[in-house]
């Protein structure tokens, strides 16, 4: 008989890439489609069948094959920056959900693999092609084995942090331009720059100089 667990526990079991192949943008929101009976649980291709295997445990519901139209299981990779041909274009650091990539603007970027979660968000904005998946290896060159709750749990808090960042440097952004429109209309009593370019122009279709 199906339960009805809270999308918290949900969360919990899934391995918090945020890669968004399971058509939510993000862990906790395909959390709580599964909770509220809105989507199956067989949607995580980096879960694969142990993800399924646990949810269907905790949920009740049959542990069905992954759905291939999210994806496939397969080893874990991450993500590796072809360095010679990056250009340090930046587009691929706001894309990463767990600031994974070191960077700056018109310098060579690349990947900390050990905190890669494996989640191919970063090709897509790569302007250049020069980020490949490879596979995720331990010192020894052995394979890694699927993301465990440690790791989960490490992931899930480099995610919320990222997520802190950008919405504190989107806040500042606003701020900095509201202190430049409140010091545009202090100077010229517009609101806005077309305000400020309309009234100029008009000032100058009348014969008035404008300093």
């Amino acid at each position: 008989m199906p339960l009805r667990p809270d999308s918290t526990a949900i969360d919990a079991l899934l391995p918090q890439t945020q890669c968004t192949r399971c058509g939510y943008q993000g862990c906790l929101p395909y959390a709580q489609a599964i909770a509220a009976g809105e989507a199956e649980i067989n949607q995580c291709p980096p879960g694969g069948t142990a993800t399924i295997e646990a949810l269907s445990a905790l949920t009740g519901r049959p542990a069905l094959p992954l759905n291939p139209v999210n994806g496939v299981e397969k080893p874990r990779e991450v993500a590796f920056i072809l360095e010679e041909h990056c250009i340090g274009c930046t587009k691929c650091l706001p894309a990463c959900p767990v600031d994974a990539i070191l960077g700056a603007n018109k310098r060579m970027h690349t990947v900390i693999a050990s905190e890669c979660n494996g989640c191919e968000l970063c090709l897509a904005p790569c302007p250049v092609d020069c980020i490949i998946m490879v596979p995720d290896t331990t010192l020894d060159g052995s394979a890694r084995g699927p993301i465990d709750a440690v790791e989960a749990a490490h992931f899930r808090e480099r995610y919320h942090a990222h997520q802190a960042r950008t919405a504190r440097r989107r806040a500042e952004q606003a701020e900095k331009i509201e202190t430049k429109r409140a010091e545009l209309k202090r100077e010229t009593g517009a609101s806005t720059l077309a305000d400020a370019i309309a009234r100029a122009r008009a000032r100058r279709a009348a014969g008035d100089p404008v300093r």
